[in-house]
């Protein structure tokens, strides 16, 4: 089991920026993949970004490109979203997500932009006014 905590949503104006954190706590945490997804009022859920434990390697939907940065820091077992210039189409619900490893960084995003998660947090809402 795997128990994720999210923090640091919020509002802010177009042009600004937000950090969110995961904390997360019970199995191994380099076991897994872990990212964020967002959810906007009427639409799907949306893979925002991923981080692959065992290289770094990292997803990004093309939305987010260039903008947020995803990192983690494994001894403290957190995961951070960065997010710079931001716009009010990034106004959404946005949750941490942890995907088991299958050992192939490909595979692995695969499921994750699949949203076939393992574990979720409950969400931290980001509102961005234009």
């Amino acid at each position: 089991q795997v128990q994720l905590v999210e923090s640091g949503g919020g509002s802010v104006q177009a042009g600004g920026s937000l950090r969110l954190s995961c904390a997360a706590s019970g199995d191994t945490y380099n076991n897994f993949c872990m990212g964020w997804f967002r959810q906007a009022p009427g639409k799907e859920r949306e893979g925002v970004a991923a981080i692959y434990t065992g290289d770094n390697s990292t997803y990004y939907a093309d939305s987010v490109k260039g903008r947020f940065t995803i990192s983690q820091d494994n001894a403290k077992n957190t995961l951070t979203l960065q997010m710079n210039s931001l716009k009010p189409e990034d106004t959404a619900m946005y949750y941490c997500a942890a995907v088991e490893d299958l050992e192939v960084v490909a595979a692995t995003f695969d499921k994750f932009k699949s949203g076939r998660v393992d574990y979720w947090g409950k969400g931290t809402l980001v509102t961005i006014s234009s």
